[in-house]
């Protein structure tokens, strides 16, 4: 008989990370494991990760949720799932258990080129947000490392101190050689985007990601119709849930990309449809990870890598913790590879 278990897994930032909606010390992760009780130490895992005050799933609710969970875990995968539509990172993380599960329980979510050919994946390099001198080191850092996409969180400091930092970086480095994102985690009012917009677009950056907050649909819809600078929706997509209503929001905004972190889109088969749908408009996408432990970043790259998507992902947080799970998706410069020789190291629950 099916049973199911999950563990409680706070992670702690190295350093306090900085976005526009505060700074970051720690976050909650819970791990979701689904057995047979015949077999137990064959199982499945999955990781509920939540940003509070960007996820749609309540702080508050996770763990009586996840207990309904182990409780009906018997029940008609498709029943549970519909029980969960408020909780996106709950379900992925049963949609992950059942996939780990099903691939025989050994951490293979999707056999993808990542571990099958160990083929790589390209990511950007991420600079948060600080003072000056603290992203300048961090932009360093990452130039040594070899980077050549970086992405950097705006619109916490002085506009044109952020303005000058990214200036100083392309007098060193035009676009042939340096891909430059921006991120503003909807920052920006509708009234001072466009001049905002036009700013960074003198630049020469790849894109700036969620300029104004989410629901402002026509005023989002103007924007990426006349925008100097393209605009890559993120925030926008959290909480659009039928394939009918993701496909009104792509056709009415017409964004030129849209940016995919499944832990906040309900799972992998809730990303695929709009996968499926930007494909279908001929809108470029990436994926990007949601601060979660490497468990639920390691499903994410596999999952990432069955695309062969050129542009760099958006999966580059698996050393931001202090105690991560030791694992064997590993970085080395702007490449996250597969290292079959490391094991998984899982805290017992």
């Amino acid at each position: 008989m099916l049973k199911a278990s999950f563990v409680k897994y706070p992670l702690a930032f190295k350093k306090p990370s900085g976005t526009s909606r505060g700074i970051l010390t720690k976050k909650n992760s819970w791990l979701l494991k689904i057995f047979d009780d015949a077999n137990p130490a064959v199982f499945g895992l999955g990781e509920a990760s939540i940003i509070e005050g960007l996820s749609i799933d309540l702080p508050s609710q996770m763990e009586d949720m996840l207990d309904w969970v182990v409780r009906h875990i018997t029940q008609p995968y498709d029943a549970i799932m519909a029980h969960l539509t408020d909780f996106p990172s709950i379900l992925m993380a049963v949609e992950m258990a059942f996939l780990d599960l099903k691939n025989g329980g050994n951490r293979i979510w999707f056999k993808s080129p990542l571990t099958k050919q160990d083929q790589p994946i390209k990511i950007n390099g991420l600079i948060w947000m600080g003072d000056k001198d603290f992203m300048l080191q961090q932009i360093e850092d990452k130039l040594q490392l070899g980077f050549s996409c970086l992405k950097m969180k705006i619109g916490a400091i002085n506009f044109q101190q952020e303005i000058a930092i990214l200036r100083s970086i392309r007098q060193r480095y035009d676009e042939h050689d340096l891909e430059l994102r921006v991120d503003a985690n909807g920052a920006f009012s509708t009234e001072e985007a466009p001049d905002k917009l036009n700013q960074l677009a003198s630049l020469d950056l790849h894109s700036i990601e969620q300029p104004i907050q989410q629901n402002q649909i026509s005023a989002m819809a103007e924007l990426c119709a006349a925008t100097p600078l393209p605009i890559a929706l993120d925030e926008e997509l959290i909480g659009v849930r039928t394939p009918q209503d993701k496909k009104t929001l792509l056709e009415t905004i017409n964004p030129q990309y849209i940016i995919l972190k499944p832990s906040l889109l309900g799972g992998f088969s809730a990303t695929y449809e709009w996968i499926e749908l930007a494909g279908e408009m001929s809108i470029p996408w990436w994926i990007t990870s949601a601060l979660e432990s490497n468990v639920g970043l390691t499903a994410i790259a596999q999952f990432t890598s069955q695309f062969y998507n050129p542009l760099p992902q958006g999966l580059g947080t698996g050393q931001l913790y202090t105690n991560n799970i030791p694992c064997p998706l590993q970085l080395k410069g702007e490449m996250l590879f597969h290292d079959s020789s490391l094991s998984w190291e899982l805290p017992n629950f």
